[in-house]
């Protein structure tokens, strides 16, 4: 059933003028919220260091015994082995050692003639540009 402009269907509360109707707006992000607790980005990585080498069971504890840190990490871990994903335990050790250099090979092998013209359609200029692909 379409709704009509101007008519507020049953059941529904209309916005007030001149009101949010997101007062609280949109929750921090984890990044933020460990910045103003406090934390640096090498305390970070020190803790997920010394959480990558715990049993399920000792994230379980710190989990319901540390700080906010400690849980976060320890919550991410504990889901991602459960699941049997290293999704999270990639993402956190990206997030705090950078991802890794990527190297990429390309091989072409080129052997046209490419002419390049500069000007307006009046006066053009050809310009031939030799492509080596043994370089």
């Amino acid at each position: 059933m379409p709704f009509k402009k101007g008519v507020t269907p049953p059941g529904a509360i209309p916005f007030v003028k001149g009101q949010s109707g997101n007062p609280n707006g949109q929750p921090r992000k984890l990044v933020s919220s460990l910045k103003i607790a406090g934390y640096t980005k090498n305390e970070a990585a020190n803790t997920i260091n010394a959480m990558l080498a715990m049993t399920l069971d000792e994230l379980a504890h710190i989990y319901k015994t540390g700080d906010i840190l400690e849980r976060t990490i320890a919550h991410a871990l504990k889901k991602s082995l459960e699941k049997g994903s290293l999704y999270s335990v990639d993402t956190l050790l990206n997030r705090t050692h950078g991802k890794p250099t990527e190297m990429v090979e390309v091989q072409a092998d080129v052997k046209n003639k490419i002419t390049v013209q500069f000007g307006s359609s009046n006066t053009i200029q050809s310009a031939p540009v030799t492509v080596d692909s043994t370089e």
